[in-house]
């Protein structure tokens, strides 16, 4: 084989992978992302080793991504979200003060002699959640839209804008962070109040020239909001936030204008031919199953804890915020994939030394086992749900 066309190859396998593992997860039911994430845990080093992750495959998975974000943002009734604003943030803090402490606690009684900073670090990495997974499965169960499915995305972005300022706490308290709170606090402040200022002129502006809007080519309008999305990104970065909240917000301005059915349309058909499906396969490239196997005991623990901790904890806010029983579980449920940020944070954590092999193979266990149960779980009690509501129509 030769170098210069190796990439191509494992693009081609990829593609394959995601397109097999997507139809056969479709065909017994479940979402096609884990049956993607599944194709790139067989043909990755799990199992064939035929591709491994590489710093091109995971850019383009970043690309994917950041259209899937920019896509919710799109699909994002921003008067909807403001009314969940209040049942966000209880969903959000649920699900972080308990897993930060469970996870605290696992490794407090699972070593003899732990350290602090590892029990500190573990409970970091189990407050994060998924947004993309949270977003594919409720897009995927036609709730992403609903009061419900706002309440999921709200909390998803409080989580991942608390978790960046809960991450940077702790790299400052054992010496390793690069910048200080305070300084992060106000970049998000900044991040803030200027996206809502852009967003507030970009809607006035193409209200304004709506004509001019409606003569422009479809392609012509993909190539200008790719490239203001990826700006958005960039832009979301630099202030300290993660780029997918760029590229949300920036979805979620396009939103208010009449811009967006079109634009959904073409971004949609681009992102989710190639992007999208490459960020969920490099997903299961980027878990090694025979570190967890190695480490079994401890890797069970590690997922089961940040499994029911994320239920626990947010199933506590849902309800605190006014959902019933069931639809409080079933909140917990969507909050507990975790995938791309638990990786990078442990990621980090392993090689800052804050932990060790065997935790970071339980996390490997947790975004496998997150991932497959979590769509699984909410197609279960949608059917569970609909058979109650025949049932009290009859």
């Amino acid at each position: 084989m030769h170098s210069e066309t190796h990439f191509i190859i494992e693009l081609a396998m990829i593609l394959i992978a995601a397109a097999l593992g997507g139809l056969l997860s479709k065909k017994i039911g479940l979402p096609t992302l884990i049956g993607q994430i599944i194709g790139g845990i067989f043909i990755g080093p799990s199992i064939l080793g035929l591709v491994h992750q590489t710093e091109f495959i995971s850019n383009l998975a970043e690309i994917g991504v950041i259209l899937l974000m920019f896509l919710a943002g799109l699909e994002t009734d921003l008067e909807e979200l403001k009314k969940s604003l209040k049942k966000s943030s209880l969903i959000a803090s649920g699900g972080i003060i308990v897993p930060f402490i469970m996870g605290f606690l696992t490794i407090v009684f699972l070593r003899e002699q732990f350290e602090m900073k590892e029990a500190v670090f573990l409970g970091v990495i189990l407050t994060a959640t998924s947004m993309g997974i949270a977003i594919e499965t409720l897009k995927d169960l036609g709730e992403l839209k609903s009061e419900f499915g706002m309440s999921i995305l709200g909390a998803a972005v409080i989580d991942d804008v608390i978790g960046v300022v809960i991450l940077a706490v702790v790299l400052s308290s054992f010496g390793q962070a690069t910048t200080s709170i305070e300084t992060l606090i106000i970049q998000i402040l900044i991040f803030i109040i200027l996206t809502a200022l852009i967003g507030k002129w970009i809607s006035g502006y193409v209200l304004k020239n709506e004509k001019l809007f409606k003569r422009i080519k479809p392609r012509y309008l993909l190539g200008v909001s790719l490239i203001t999305v990826l700006l958005f990104s960039v832009f979301a970065s630099d202030f300290g936030m993660a780029a997918i909240i760029g590229a949300y917000s920036f979805g979620a301005i396009i939103s208010t204008t009449s811009l967006k059915e079109k634009i959904t349309k073409e971004i949609d058909r681009f992102g989710t031919a190639f992007f999208i499906p490459v960020f969920f396969v490099n997903i299961g490239l980027m878990i090694n199953l025979h570190s967890v196997s190695k480490y079994l005991l401890i890797t069970l623990v590690i997922a089961l804890v940040g499994i029911v901790s994320k239920i626990i904890g947010s199933s506590i806010g849902a309800k605190l915020s006014g959902f019933e029983n069931r639809q409080s579980f079933r909140v917990g449920v969507s909050m507990i994939p975790r995938a791309e940020v638990s990786l990078i944070i442990s990621n980090l954590g392993l090689k800052l030394g804050f932990i060790k092999e065997d935790v970071f193979a339980g996390v490997i266990l947790l975004v496998l086992l997150s991932t497959v149960l979590a769509p699984w779980l909410l197609k279960k009690t949608v059917k569970v749900q609909k058979v109650k509501v025949a049932k009290q129509s009859a």
